[in-house]
């Protein structure tokens, strides 16, 4: 693997952005704007899934970012459970759920199978170089 200078080169934390821009766009467009406690649930776990990726890269360190993907990773789980009462409070269609969800399980796969690299990595982090 290249060594990523900047989190935004990270694959998994651009295809968590498109999801939390997604997520935006429904509460934008459809009743879910109203329902003010769901509506901001489902927009913080979304935006928690780039948020922690970016903040374990800042951290420089090796162990800690494993931590912050273990936390994007619960994140992505709990953005996928948020939709199904999203969906079955009627703010979408199941077609909608179905990609949506899909699109978490596959983002949470690919968090694990980085921490399971950054595992096997001898990799430090910058702040363990001399």
């Amino acid at each position: 693997m290249a060594t990523v200078k900047r989190f935004e080169d990270l694959q998994i934390w651009q295809e968590a952005r498109v999801l939390a821009k997604e997520i935006v766009s429904i509460v934008q467009t459809t009743g879910l704007k109203e329902n003010y406690k769901l509506r901001d649930q489902i927009v913080g776990s979304s935006g928690s899934i780039m948020d922690n990726i970016a903040e374990g890269f800042e951290r420089n360190g090796n162990l800690e970012f494993r931590q912050f993907l273990s936390v994007a990773k619960a994140s992505a789980g709990e953005t996928r459970s948020q939709l199904y009462r999203v969906f079955d409070w009627q703010y979408i269609e199941e077609q909608e759920l179905n990609r949506l969800t899909l699109k978490c399980e596959s983002l949470s796969k690919q968090i694990a199978g980085f921490i399971a690299y950054l595992n096997k990595s001898e990799l430090k982090g910058t702040k363990f170089q001399s």
